[in-house]
C-alpha cells in the first residue's frame, strides 16, 4: 500500500520512535495525525510535519476512542496505524523493600499492551469498512514490542511480560483482520537512541551500544520509521514480528 496522501495515525508520536515515524511518513506524503499525551510535544511534532496533533491516552479506552474519531475527521479515513506509546519500568520481583508492586507491573501491561490493543481495535474496526484498494487493502496496524519480549533481563518482568503480550496478539490479529484485508505487523526494537534510554548515564548508553554485535551502537529511531514505512508499503508482510536489534540477545542482566 502507497502510504502517499493516505491517513496515517501513530500513537506516542511526539518522540522518540513515533515522533521518527510521523516524520518518515510524512515524506513519504502520507497525512499523519500524532497521538500522545504530552500536547505541548505533539505540537511540536504535528507543525514539523504539517500534520494534527491530538491529545490521547492510550490506556484510556475513552480517550483512544475520542481522539481515533477526531483522527478519522481530520484526515478523512486512515488506512495506516502505527503504535509507539510505551513506557519502560525495572524492578524485581523479590527486591530489597519485598514484593515488586503490583501497581507498576499492572501500569506497565495497562500501557503497553492494553494501550496497544486500544489503538489495534479502534483502527481494525474503522479499517474494516474503508474500500478496498487496487492491491485488496484496506489498511495496515503496526505495532511495537521489544527484543525483551524474547529475552527480558532480570528486573524486566513487567516491561518483558507487556511486549511479550504484544508480540503474541500479533498472529491471531493477522488471522482474523485477513478477510477484511487488514495486515497487523509488529517490530521488535532492540537498543535505540531514544528519550528512554536518554535517562541513563553516558557510560551506561556507551556499554549498552557496545554489547550489540553490528552496527555496534544504539539504534536510530530513523531506522525504525524506515522499517515501518516499508511494511506498510510491502503487502505480503503480514501476521510476522521482526527483530531490528543489531543481532543483539540481551544477557541475564
Amino acid at each position: 500500500m502507497k502510504v502517499h496522501a493516505q491517513g496515517v495515525v501513530i500513537s506516542g508520536g511526539a518522540s522518540g520512535l513515533g515522533r521518527a515515524t510521523a516524520r518518515r511518513f510524512a515524506e513519504a506524503g502520507a497525512r499523519v495525525a500524532i497521538l500522545d499525551r504530552n500536547e505541548e510535544l505533539a505540537a511540536e511534532a504535528a507543525r514539523e510535519v504539517g500534520g494534527v496533533a491530538i491529545p490521547c491516552d492510550v490506556a484510556d479506552p475513552r480517550s483512544v476512542e475520542a481522539a481515533f474519531g477526531r483522527a478519522v475527521s481530520e484526515l478523512g479515513q486512515v488506512r495506516a496505524a502505527v503504535s509507539c506509546a510505551g513506557i519502560g519500568w525495572a524492578g524485581r520481583i523479590v527486591g530489597k523493600d519485598g514484593p515488586h508492586a503490583f501497581e507498576s507491573f499492572a501500569r506497565t501491561v495497562e500501557i503497553n499492551l492494553f494501550g496497544t490493543f486500544n489503538v489495534l481495535r479502534l483502527a481494525a474496526a474503522h479499517m474494516s469498512k474503508l474500500e478496498p484498494l487496487e492491491t485488496g487493502e484496506r489498511g495496515v496496524i503496526i505495532q511495537t514490542a521489544s527484543v525483551a519480549a524474547y529475552d527480558g533481563q532480570i528486573g524486566q518482568a513487567a516491561y518483558a511480560a507487556s511486549k511479550g503480550g504484544v508480540v503474541a496478539m500479533t498472529l491471531p490479529a493477522a488471522r482474523e483482520l485477513a478477510r477484511f484485508g487488514v495486515r497487523v505487523m509488529t517490530i521488535a526494537p532492540g537498543l535505540f537512541a531514544t528519550p528512554m534510554m536518554a535517562g541513563l548515564p553516558p557510560e551506561a548508553q556507551a556499554a549498552l551500544a557496545a554489547s550489540v554485535p553490528f552496527p555496534s551502537r544504539l539504534g536510530d529511531p530513523a531506522e525504525y520509521a524506515a522499517l515501518a514505512l516499508h511494511i506498510a508499503e510491502n503487502p505480503m508482510l503480514n501476521g510476522e514480528v521482526i527483530r531490528l536489534d543489531g543481532a543483539i540477545r540481551l544477557a541475564p542482566k
